[in-house]
């Protein structure tokens, strides 16, 4: 369970708070209320219930506070009590915190009263305790018992961070010229009691700099399993190895916030009846707080129903319960069915271990086989004489050379799995690192052409050929890569050779730009949403510099591969199109199209080629037609003289061509004509035999209908294309 944090932000929300300086479009308010939401809706989109804000606001027009009876506390209000920040939290402060009227209101006050509030909630509890002073510096300030509230401050265990709108920071960078005179002593006087505190004393811009860099997330790891790593049979020689060890996630990856559906409570009101979809954005088990009658939401919960057909049912289908059905399983287009005894029969009963079963040389080790995340094994914190057997062992590996392969079972009637042992040892840390691997079933063998070297038909051996990169070629590419080295590109604050895009400078863009997305949204629902923060997009492209640089290697490149430049490929299909004139003059189209070289029939050797042909030389629309209904044809013969499935594929490879042509030519219902009659073909059995394998080749490859989202000359709606590919054949 990670640790219980409280923090209370103490926003100066005075008049001249609201307004703009040193050339900024926001006012002063709203530029430091950037920071304070980013800090509240990162919290929130965490889901973390032991993380509690409070806001209290600083020369507010009135006064709302519990030491109010006292005149120093005036134009000092409590926005908001330490609790989880939720949505209807974020929306009420929003409307709170606006530039008031009046400048009055002391700076130091708020922060007894801030103090108070802290020990109020927290009281003796083990806390994280954070107090934010958010001002501009501007207005009198009651200095008398500043010594005794930094006592109070340091008592209490409380982190104090003072940021400061435009407020002096030599380290940062940043002076304010013409300062007012009141303003910079009340600077001196709040750095002193940051200082006096071990606080932070900083200016806003650059803490809010600072907002776009993602922050690491400090996770409590929990153990996956808790056990003997064993080596040999510990229940039968006393000479087997028996460590006492826990196993915690080492690497895992980091996924986006995820959608939860909600409906609107049927109950809530008069006008909404008709449960109506809402959304929102959260880590899993964080939308407890949304399914609440006060916020008019509830979970939607899915309510599957089950049929079967029943001929005697009004609607051919009868429901019946889960607990009727038994599992099955696809293997290929068959379903096979497998019973609950036959499942308990074959399971085998596997109980909780960690047992080697093995040793492999590491340089011998292929990387490829990593299967998982990775996983660290260390030895129980409270066994001594663990720690000191798996040290000897991890450094024996170490030595050695060698990875360990063990035998896992995280709990008892799990399936096993095979994992990797690594030795690691990094300063005063040892442990082994195991990552999954590969079963034989899982390996898949493929087969493809060497690179170096061309094998003709007769099994000779060729090293030269068009096909294969000279010597010259290959160098080129060599110094090309070299060029583009990032290991040195970049200089570090000495000026010295650096990595470019280092491992820890690099962010996911996807994690970080739909959380800061929905930050953004959750405090501005109007506004645009900005542009993802320069650091995310930092590494999408190489540096100008690199490309530069790479330039004369790139140029050689396309010099020894002699590379050309072609005319662009024609996009349009239509009849009506035009084709673009060959690099060598010559038309092939004009010759082709004369006619003593139409071609009117198509053969089923080369029926794919000759068809693209016959659509290249005509405009006709009876022969385009014809040309479709001849490959159609061919295509049926395909399947018709088919052993077994040896035909399908260069059926489904015909049909294919036939569909995306069609499409082109803006005639889709030549190609819904002919799917419709083939498949009354199969079902009725007139392409050979039972040929409704080939049917699910169609739904594989997709080559169903073509609706009215594909083609606006299509007079078939998606509904309808859906339906006729995933209909069940008779």
């Amino acid at each position: 369970m990670a640790d219980k944090e409280a923090s209370i932000f103490i926003v100066d929300v005075s008049r001249s708070m609201g307004k703009k300086h040193n050339g900024r479009e926001k006012t002063d308010l709203d530029w430091a209320m950037t920071y304070v939401w980013d800090k509240i809706t990162t919290a929130m989109a965490g889901g973390r219930k032991t993380l509690h804000f409070g806001v209290v606001g600083l020369r507010t027009d009135g006064t709302d506070n519990p030491l109010s009876d006292d005149e120093g506390y005036a134009n000092i209000s409590v926005f908001q009590s330490p609790k989880q920040c939720l949505m209807p939290d974020i929306r009420a402060l929003h409307e709170k915190i606006k530039p008031s009227n009046v400048n009055q209101g002391d700076p130091i006050s708020a922060l007894v009263l801030a103090t108070y509030m802290m020990g109020e909630h927290t009281r003796k509890l083990k806390y994280i305790r954070r107090i934010y002073l958010i001002t501009n510096g501007c207005g009198p300030m009651d200095t008398d018992e500043i010594a005794e509230i930094a006592g109070k401050i340091n008592e209490d265990n409380i982190e104090l961070l003072i940021l400061g709108v435009d407020f002096d920071d030599p380290e940062f960078g940043f002076k304010e010229e013409n300062k007012d005179k009141v303003k910079a002593e009340n600077e001196a006087i709040l750095r002193s009691l940051a200082e006096n505190c071990n606080g932070v004393f900083a200016t806003m811009a650059d803490v809010i700099s600072n907002i776009n860099i993602p922050a690491t997330r400090d996770v409590r790891p929990v153990p996956s399993f808790k056990g003997d790593l064993t080596l040999g049979d510990v229940e039968n020689y006393e000479s087997a190895m028996s460590i006492d060890v826990e196993r915690y996630p080492r690497v895992r990856v980091a996924r986006p916030l995820i959608a939860s559906e909600f409906v609107r409570r049927s109950n809530v009101g008069p006008t909404e009846d008709s449960a109506q979809s809402s959304h929102t954005l959260g880590r899993d088990g964080d939308d407890a707080h949304l399914a609440n009658p006060s916020h008019g939401l509830v979970s939607a919960k899915n309510n599957p129903t089950y049929t079967v057909e029943d001929s005697q049912a009004p609607s051919g289908k009868r429901e019946v319960e889960r607990s009727e059905l038994d599992k099955g399983y696809e293997y290929g287009s068959t379903v096979c069915h497998v019973s609950e005894y036959e499942m308990n029969l074959f399971k085998f009963e596997n109980r909780k271990g960690l047992e080697i079963v093995g040793f492999v040389d590491r340089n011998k080790y292929k990387r490829f086989f990593h299967m998982s995340e990775t996983n660290m094994i260390v030895a129980s914190r409270i066994n001594e004489k663990a720690k000191l057997a798996l040290s000897s062992f991890i450094h024996a590996l170490h030595e050695l050379e060698t990875y360990a392969v063990a035998r896992l079972v995280v709990k008892d009637g799990n399936n096993p799995v095979i994992v990797l042992l690594a030795p690691e040892i990094e300063d005063e840390n040892e442990c082994l690192v195991d990552v999954e691997l590969p079963f034989a079933e899982d390996l898949r063998d493929y087969k493809f052409p060497p690179l170096d070297r061309i094998i003709t038909i007769s099994g000779k051996k060729l090293v030269e050929h068009r096909y294969l990169p000279s010597d010259d070629l290959m160098n080129a590419m060599s110094d090309y890569v070299d060029s583009m080295d990032i290991s040195t590109f970049a200089k570090d604050e000495e000026g010295n050779p650096c990595e470019y895009a280092a491992l820890d400078d690099i962010y996911s863009p996807i994690v970080h730009r739909v959380q800061k997305t929905l930050q953004f949204r959750a405090v501005n629902t109007t506004e645009e949403i900005p542009p993802p923060a320069s650091i995310l997009t930092k590494y999408s492209q190489p540096p100008e510099g690199l490309i530069q640089q790479a330039q004369p290697y790139l140029q050689k490149v396309l010099a020894a591969a002699n590379v050309k430049k072609v005319s662009p490929k024609q996009k349009g299909r239509k009849r009506a199109r035009s084709v673009d004139k060959p690099l060598s003059g010559l038309d092939v189209g004009a010759l082709l199209a004369q006619p003593s070289n139409k071609r009117t029939k198509i053969s089923a050797e080369n029926a794919i080629p000759e068809f693209k042909q016959l659509l290249a030389t005509t405009e006709d629309i009876t022969t385009i037609k014809d040309a479709a209904q001849q490959l159609a044809g061919i295509a049926a013969d395909y399947i018709r003289h088919s052993l077994g499935d040896s035909g399908y594929g260069r059926a489904i490879e015909a049909l294919r061509v036939l569909r995306e042509e069609m499409t082109e030519l803006e005639e889709p219902g030549v190609w819904n004509g002919i799917l419709i009659d083939l498949k009354e073909k199969i079902v009725k059995g007139k392409l050979g035999g039972d040929r409704k394998e080939m049917w699910w080749r169609i739904r594989a490859n997709r080559l169903g209908l073509v609706d009215k989202r594909v083609s606006e000359f299509s007079g078939v709606s998606e509904e309808e294309a859906k339906a006729f590919l995933t209909a069940r054949l008779p």
